[in-house]
């Protein structure tokens, strides 16, 4: 950045002091000048602030500067499509601001630099930024010491670049088709648009339920719903639904669309099912969604009908046991996000598990439903009424007791008989039922509940009920002999919505394989919820043909851990050792019989190490001896398996790490699923918001010509039209040709299939210490090292050349030089594996 004084001198003037006249000569004395003006350059160049200036390249996707009256720019090569080399200068632009007065020239300039748009390379710009809006700078009384003296000035503000983001996104998927796994032959997407009901968004949401729990608290919540003289309903559409019969799909967008009618026409709800289970993950895994921004984001719609999530005990949303700080910190987290009831469970009914969930919700202020989970038969005492030592409503206490039949092995008579028992014994506490329709009795099972005295059942609309999803709400308000709060001409409108958007997820429809409801549930008891990733999983391992094979070994398996309470995880756990008999053409007795030979899935081996808790009866003595090799379990029955250490942002992945403006419900995420969040953040960094999209552009692409209309924000609107794609060149790279805002667009896309036999640098890996990669594009000028060679943390390794720049690539850690990728001489990219150490 370079600043001046004009004085008024012509040009003639400067002429003729150029040709050796002096100031004398020419009539202009000290005395006589005067300032009439400012001048401010700044230099934009291609460096990356946060790594020391160091240079960047690539190709400019993008280059719009900012101009107007008082601005000059002076620039070569720059223009979209253009290559910024790593072997030349890192110039970019200059940028020549003029005004009268020193800070309206330094207003002008930041207007100029805001208006830039550079996409594709790294630029020196937000820094300027900053220098420009230092008081420091603009009072005119820097010196050399300056930049030292501020560090403020690397707290670098980045570009959201949203729409080049999306746009790259959308290319990815006209190239190499959807990014999130199908394990089936793919079905195209029908073209259609499900119709929102008509709503007035300028009203207000009536009041609902979540108005006394907000003024009143748990306590006085859980005494209203006890007092009130006629069953709730709870919507599950939200959440267990999907999960049950769309593989946990559902994107958010489609979510709030509907959101609005359902605050103000379903608005007598007790509570909407919109989170937790496996909708935590999956949101990251397939969707690319953070599953905190859902929840957030579906509060601000539904500000009236309290928000329910499944909770697995000391397990959380993911799949063992945690920490107990880190449960406790989530389950605060969600509160503060607009969660109000969580339903906690344990896969085993083990109450010590259930307590820590128990216990994290009331200290975060949410409301406690503790849940008994039902299945097999009410015959069978261990599935049926609960021992003394099982039941959850002792210890910590909860606010609501629930039962949570997974598999809608509930039926009418049993449920009578349970409802009217659990009624007897714990006479204080709301009574919540769970089911599913696996086996079509759903609504007579829930309509049996309400006559025997539940005060609140789980239902789906009607379009996304039934099979392994919850029975249907239009079908349980129309038998009802009472008011539920919600009226059937409400829940029609709400059900066409989701008749529709359900068929943008016929990619993950459960009837592919299950066309109506099946009794064989009462035999194999796969729970609801797990019935499609089942599916799914079978297909990705080969067994899609061996599917009703599966679920006979399910059943066998399930008999082998000693008929244990199924749902997540313990459910996944019988459905690996399923799926691992029809694999290896295993029977019951082979696995009994060569248990000590086998190499058991690493679920089964936890699961008889204890890490998930102890069931019922202990585990299964001969199975134990053979699955843990004739070893002692890591866990004892005696309490609760205890937590290895506490969580600390150690614990964290390195994307969570590395990004110190993370917010602090990331920081929980990946306290939780360190690599699944890792993988998250880099696709959310590389492709942004993609829950803007619409559901058949995420998962199939637009079709060419084909104009999207994207809501990033409020009163943030833009428009994509794909208009053609290339073939891939020698390189394997595509080039997609774009129009954003009638403006045309550029970017290279690697087509996965044509480019496998194109030899490309692996990338260093973020999570290995040892994987060392270029810290820029550049040359090898020298490789200090040899194979084997033993090295100390901060030795040189390799010295990279780079735009008139030469970095020395030091060890990270002490250690062997196990693998040399790159010798002197080599053209690498920016983290293009060099060395691997150990």
């Amino acid at each position: 950045m370079q600043c001046s004084a004009s004085p008024p001198v012509c040009l003639s003037g400067q002429i003729r002091l150029a040709e050796g006249f002096s100031l004398r000569d020419i009539g202009l004395k000290q005395e006589r000048i005067e300032v009439n003006g400012y001048a401010m350059q700044c230099r934009v160049t291609t460096e990356d602030v946060s790594k020391g200036f160091q240079p960047d390249s690539g190709r400019l996707e993008v280059f719009r500067p900012g101009q107007g009256i008082g601005i000059r720019l002076d620039s070569a090569s720059a223009y979209a499509g253009a290559i910024i080399s790593p072997y030349y200068d890192s110039l970019l632009c200059k940028v020549i601001a003029h005004t009268k007065d020193f800070r309206d020239c330094a207003a002008k300039m930041e207007r100029a630099l805001r208006e830039f748009r550079v996409r594709g390379v790294k630029t020196n710009i937000p820094f300027l930024l900053n220098v420009l809006r230092s008081e420091k700078f603009l009072s005119g009384t820097t010196d050399t010491s300056f930049i030292d003296q501020h560090p403020e000035l690397f707290k670098l503000q980045a570009h959201k670049n949203r729409a080049q983001r999306l746009i790259h996104f959308i290319g990815e998927i006209l190239v190499n088709k959807s990014m999130t796994p199908l394990g089936i032959p793919e079905i195209r997407i029908p073209d259609v648009q499900p119709t929102v009901p008509q709503v007035d968004y300028t009203a207000e949401p009536p009041k609902g339920w979540r108005q006394i729990l907000v003024d009143q608290g748990p306590e006085a919540f859980a005494r209203a719903i006890k007092e009130h003289p006629s069953v709730l309903l709870t919507d599950t559409t939200m959440r267990d639904a999907h999960q049950s019969l769309l593989a946990t799909r559902v994107r958010t967008y489609d979510l709030l669309k509907i959101a609005p009618y359902t605050a103000r026409n379903l608005s007598g709800l007790l509570s909407l099912e919109c989170w937790g289970g496996a909708t935590f993950d999956v949101a990251m895994r397939f969707l690319h969604e953070c599953p905190w921004e859902r929840l957030e984001e579906l509060r601000q719609q539904v500000p009236n009908i309290p928000f329910q999530m499944l909770l697995r005990g000391a397990s959380a949303v993911g799949y063992t046991n945690y920490p107990d700080n880190v449960v406790y910190k989530f389950c605060e987290q969600a509160v503060k996000s607009g969660m109000d009831i969580f339903r906690v469970f344990d896969s085993l009914n083990y109450v010590p598990n259930m307590e820590v969930g128990m216990d994290a919700v009331r200290k975060a202020g949410g409301v406690v439903e503790a849940a008994v989970c039902y299945t097999g038969d009410l015959e069978k005492v261990q599935h049926g009424l609960l021992p003394e030592d099982r039941r959850p409503a002792g210890g910590v206490g909860t606010h609501i007791l629930a039962v949570k039949d997974m598999a809608g092995l509930l039926k009418p008579a049993g449920a009578r008989a349970l409802i009217g028992a659990l009624k007897k014994a714990f006479p204080d506490h709301p009574l919540h039922v769970h089911t599913h329709d696996t086996a079509g009795a759903g609504v007579a099972t829930l309509l049996a509940c309400a006559d025997a005295g539940a005060d609140i059942i789980d239902c789906a609309v009607d379009s996304m009920s039934g099979i392994t999803s919850q029975p249907s709400m239009g079908a349980l308000v129309s038998c009802l002999q009472q008011d539920c709060g919600v009226k059937l001409s409400d829940v029609t409108p709400y059900s066409a919505y989701w008749e529709v958007a359900r068929r943008l997820y016929a990619n993950f429809e459960c009837t592919s394989t299950m066309r109506s409801g099946n009794a064989d549930v009462y035999e194999n008891e796969i729970p609801g919820g797990q019935y499609t990733n089942l599916q799914f999983q079978s297909i990705s391992l080969g067994l899609s043909n061996q599917f009703e094979l599966v679920k006979k070994k399910f059943a066998e398996a399930n008999e082998l851990m000693g008929d244990i309470i199924k749902v997540t995880p313990s459910s996944k756990i019988v459905g690996d050792l399923a799926q691992f008999m029809v694999a290896n053409n295993l029977s019951k007795q082979d696995v009994i019989d060569k248990a000590s030979e086998l190499s058991f899935p690493t679920s089964v081996v936890e699961f008889f190490d204890g890490l998930i808790g102890q069931p019922v009866g202990g585990f299964p003595e001969q199975l134990a001896r053979g699955v843990l090799q004739g070893r002692q379990p890591r866990f004892s029955p005696a309490g609760r398996a205890p937590s290895c250490r506490r969580w600390t942002s150690t614990l964290c992945g390195p994307a969570c790490r590395r990004n110190s403006a993370t917010r602090r419900s990331a920081t929980k995420t990946a306290a939780l699923y360190p690599r699944v969040f890792d993988d998250f953040a880099v696709i959310r960094q590389k492709y942004g918001a993609v829950s803007k999209l619409q559901t058949r552009v995420f998962f199939q692409g637009p079709k060419i010509a084909e104009e999207l209309e994207i809501h990033l924000e409020r009163g943030k609107t833009i428009y994509i039209k794909p208009l053609a794609v290339a073939e891939p060149d020698k390189t394997g790279k595509s080039e997609c040709f774009f129009e954003l805002n009638g403006q045309q667009r550029v970017v290279y896309i690697t087509d996965k299939e044509a480019s496998k036999n194109v030899t490309i640098r692996p990338k260093a890996k973020a999570t290995v210490k040892g994987s060392i990669g270029a810290p820029m594009p550049g040359e090898i000028l020298d490789v200090k090292v040899q194979l084997d060679d033993v090295v100390e943390k901060g030795q040189p390794l390799m010295v990279v050349s780079a735009m008139k720049m030469e970095l020395v690539v030091t060890a990270p850690i002490a250690g062997r030089i196990k693998t040399i990728h790159v010798g002197a001489g080599d053209k690498v990219e920016g983290n293009d594996l060099l060395i691997d150490m150990e």
